[in-house]
């Protein structure tokens, strides 16, 4: 049974002490079914999804699926109309960096656009690199001298006829 409700010479409720009580047996069990309500998988589980890395960035999706989406096996950004991708190939005494310069849908090349590549080595040295394009292999290209291991952080900036469009990308020498 319910007590009744009075008010105290401010306006204010008073509660008698069976509906003082009543409301934390109700406020109790409604978080004891909260807390019981899981989705069932072990708490191992969400920790090891939280501290996965992507390794590929994605931005801007477009119609076509991830999978579906024709690559050079590089790091790619999806970016408005525009596919970027960057493929870093160690070789002696350096790194061939191919950058795809593609419109998005249609994975057409760009030709004819400025590509300049500022990359910061793991010494902290700053490079700047022309990427020059190759017409037989439609993307455009640049060879990086540097036998340092780490992770080496690459800034493309393209300037597509007026049209400024960058990616930043990271890679790392062994």
């Amino acid at each position: 049974m319910l007590s009744k409700i009075e008010c105290d010479t401010k306006g204010e409720i008073k509660m008698g002490r069976s509906l003082k009580l009543g409301s934390i047996a109700m406020v109790s069990l409604g978080l004891i079914g909260l807390t019981a309500c899981g989705t069932g998988e072990p708490e191992a589980n969400v920790l090891e999804s939280a501290t996965e890395t992507p390794t590929e960035t994605v931005v801007t999706p477009t119609a076509i699926p991830p999978e579906e989406r024709p690559t050079q096996g590089g790091q790619v950004i999806e970016m408005g109309p525009y596919h970027l991708e960057l493929v870093a190939l160690p070789e002696p005494g350096g790194v061939h960096l191919d950058f795809y310069l593609q419109m998005g849908d249609t994975h057409e090349p760009i030709p004819g656009a400025n590509v300049t590549a500022q990359v910061e080595t793991p010494t902290g040295e700053q490079r700047t690199l022309e990427l020059l394009y190759d017409e037989p292999g439609e993307h455009y290209a640049a060879f990086l001298p540097a036998e340092v291991s780490g992770e080496y952080k690459v800034a493309i900036l393209t300037d597509i006829q007026g049209e400024k469009v960058n990616g930043r990308f990271m890679f790392n020498r062994e």
